[in-house]
């Protein structure tokens, strides 16, 4: 099955939040959201919209642009297909 858009964001999010050894609450805080709402973008649960993606992007450090064609290489990979 293809991933879904929200998912590949927020995993893009999550690695480099990750390599860059920032922690939720601040990456939250400098993007004015809630720790709550990041982790679940982060997980692929929530459709964030514009605005946070480019705070949260921001945040860490990232254009929106390089964050979106970082989320196209990652859905132009190999596709799992169901039976």
């Amino acid at each position: 099955m293809e991933p879904l858009w929200r998912e590949a964001a927020g995993e893009t999010l999550r690695e480099e939040r990750h390599a860059r050894g920032r922690t939720l609450s601040d990456v939250a805080e400098r993007a004015g959201i809630s720790v709550q709402y990041l982790s679940e973008v982060e997980r692929g649960r929530k459709e964030p919209s514009s605005e946070v993606l480019s705070a949260v992007a921001g945040a860490l450090g990232l254009r929106l642009a390089e964050l979106t064609l970082r989320v196209s290489r990652r859905l132009d990979g190999p596709v799992c297909l169901a039976a």
